[in-house]
């Protein structure tokens, strides 16, 4: 079975130092999505990146001490998004949140 929807796709850019009450940032806003009832998320790590200070983070052995990029990303309906995007807000001192519309399949063959 299928079913097809319209959805809102949220990325959070943060970095794996960024702390929310003295734990990882990234974690933190995953569980928070969990206790606000959000159907799912994911946190991604990343290899490489730069941001607004523009500052290459790589895996490279001489780049282990600088911090790399974590998205949380999650897929919810639009009045979900709104619901929830105030608190993620509030959780993040530095940081980018992209946001767009997603067409969605969910496949269910149980």
């Amino acid at each position: 079975m299928q079913t097809r929807a319209t959805m809102k796709r949220v990325m959070i850019f943060v970095t794996e130092t960024d702390r929310y009450q003295h734990g990882n940032l990234a974690a933190a806003l995953l569980e928070r999505l969990k206790k606000e009832g959000c159907a799912g998320a994911t946190v991604l790590k990343g290899s490489a990146g730069f941001g607004t200070h523009k500052q290459i983070h790589t895996t490279r052995i001489l780049d282990l001490a600088i911090s790399l990029p974590d998205i949380v990303m999650f897929l919810e309906t639009a009045e979900k998004v709104a619901q929830v995007l105030p608190i993620v807000e509030e959780m993040i001192e530095e940081g980018l949140i992209a946001i767009d519309d997603v067409e969605t399949i969910k496949i269910s063959k149980k």
